[in-house]
Order: C-alpha cells, then structure tokens, then sequence
C-alpha cells in the first residue's frame, strides 16, 4: 500500500514544531542604552510581527505582518503538498472535498495552521485551539488523516514545506529556523 499524508497533519506538525521554537528565543539582538538590556526578538517577529498591514485575500482588512507571512507560506506548502504525489494520499478528504467545490475544509485547515505557527512562533494575539500533534496524525484520533507517516513521509513533507516557503520568498535563514523546529516533532507525526 502507498504512503501518504494528510496536510493537515503534516502542517500541524510544522505549527507544532513551531511552538517548540517559539518557547525558545531565536534571536536576541542588543539594544544600547545607559545600561546594555537584551530583548528577544521571536521568530514571529523576525517574519514580520504585530505590524498591521493589508490584507491581500481580504480587501478592506488589516492583519499582522507576521500572521499574513504565516499564512502564506502553510498557503503555499498546503497546495505544494496537494500535487506532491509522494504524500498527498494522507489527505485524500481534503483532496475530495476541495475536487468537488467544497473549500471549508481547506480553509478551517489554513487558519488552523496558521494560528498554531503563530503560537508557535510567539505572537501573543492568537491561541491555538487544535489537536495535539501525535492526535492529528492518528487515523484512530483524527478521521481526515489517511494513515499513519513514516520518517520518509515526513522527510517529504519537510522538502515540501521548504519549496512552499520559498515559493512566498521566506528567506533561507527563516526557513532554516522554521525547519529545525518542524524536525522536533518528527517523534510525534512518525507513528510507523
């Protein structure tokens, strides 16, 4: 049988490995005053912050830099994935909803992941609601996921995420950053 994988559990993956990056600061840079202070710029940050900009997809509205560039790159690996044959048999509900006109599932799936990455990167304007990483990978624990990925399967989905990143124009020094914090969740997501 072939393997393949769910986007949303392969993306949750990353948001959770993203989280574990945003417990640890990315980047301290020094700020001189009278006295020598650090701050700690989080990866969110470094991806543009709580600066409020337009929102492309959304005429009208604004949105934090940091969230939009979020968005765009798990946009860009969700539909990376979607043509990467190699995996996207874990997704073949959402592969059916989205054949058949039905977007709901991929848009809950985009906002889910993206709330997640900005958690995980350290914005402090969202919270992540979803399933724990090892619960959305689980077939038996998540019934969109289409089987369980092995350490290939999650190699793939990293190549992927990091041609979607670059698709958006993430430079490599954030997609190397991203990238080690997706590799800490490998444990959770590989349950085969």
């Amino acid at each position: 049988m072939k393997k393949t994988t769910t986007k949303t559990g392969i993306i949750t993956a990353l948001l959770l490995a993203v989280i574990v990056l945003a417990l640890t600061p990315t980047m301290q840079s020094c700020k001189k005053d009278n006295n020598t202070t650090a701050t700690t710029q989080t990866l969110y940050d470094s991806l543009g912050g709580t600066t409020m900009v337009n929102d492309p997809s959304h005429p009208g509205t604004m949105i934090e830099k940091g969230r939009l560039g979020i968005r765009s790159v798990v946009d860009s690996t969700i539909f990376v994935i979607a043509g990467d044959t190699a995996i996207n048999g874990f997704f073949t509900v959402l592969l059916t909803e989205v054949t058949s006109g039905n977007t709901s599932g991929l848009t809950a799936l985009s906002k889910n992941l993206t709330d997640f990455f900005c958690v995980a990167t350290g914005a402090k304007n969202f919270t992540y609601g979803g399933k724990s990483m090892t619960a959305a990978h689980d077939p038996a624990q998540n019934s969109r996921m289409n089987g369980k990925a092995d350490s290939h399967d999650f190699d793939v989905f990293v190549n992927d995420l990091v041609t979607g990143a670059t698709k958006v124009g993430l430079s490599s020094q954030l997609i190397g950053q991203v990238g080690r914090v997706v590799n800490t969740t490998r444990s959770q997501v590989v349950q085969q």
